[in-house]
């Protein structure tokens, strides 16, 4: 039995509310997609219902992949809603942005841990530095996974990475040097990187020449 421990959210996005609770005793997150009222009811049902049994596949083949994502406890598709374990540690960007020092060594454990995720053809929709969590026990723990999909084409990977490249850079303009180390290391683990380097660049030169 889930217990929302406040009725004003933790966090707030642009489809869903992210509320503290617990959990049979446990410190658990409530991520709770609201109907939208400017769309047809049945409409906005579907999409918040399709949105919810998603993302909660996505955590569960991450896992299955070695990945770490938040532990699901609980899905309630009627209020289309996860709970979910509240993972302990730091965000990632304020880990680098307190911490210069261990950019390094952070950007290498990036790397790898998307590789990873790209290994078993999930892509995450939404990589950035504040959808990561370095847990207590130092491993990166990804969050947010509502915009991935499994399944994925060397496409939907190769925007994964464009996309994670704009928002390091953008959020961390002083550590690029350190993102080479987040792209040797994701490449040292990833099967096949030439192609996906390869797509890489293609995704850039349309956005330089379009």
């Amino acid at each position: 039995m889930t217990s929302v421990s406040e009725s004003i959210p933790v966090a707030k996005g642009a489809e869903a509310e992210i509320y503290a609770a617990s959990f049979l005793g446990r410190d658990a997150l409530v991520k709770v997609r609201s109907p939208k009222r400017y769309r047809v009811r049945e409409l906005d049902s579907g999409i918040r219902t399709s949105r919810t049994k998603n993302e909660a596949r996505l955590m569960r083949e991450a896992r299955r992949a070695g990945v770490r994502t938040p532990m699901i406890y609980d899905i309630d598709l009627g209020e289309s809603s996860i709970t979910m374990e509240n993972v302990k540690g730091t965000k990632i960007k304020d880990a680098l942005d307190l911490d210069p020092a261990s950019a390094a060594e952070l950007c290498r454990k990036i790397g790898s841990t998307v590789a990873d995720l790209h290994n078993s053809l999930i892509c995450h929709g939404d990589l950035t530095t504040s959808n990561m969590i370095l847990t207590e026990d130092g491993r990166i723990c990804l969050i947010d996974l509502s915009m991935g999909k499994t399944n994925a084409e060397l496409e939907d990977l190769g925007v994964d990475m464009h996309l994670l490249k704009r928002a390091f850079l953008s959020a961390h303009p002083g550590l690029t040097e350190n993102f080479h180390e987040l792209m040797d290391s994701y490449v040292a683990a990833k099967h096949e990187p030439e192609r996906l380097l390869k797509k890489m660049e293609e995704i850039n030169n349309r956005g330089r020449y379009t």
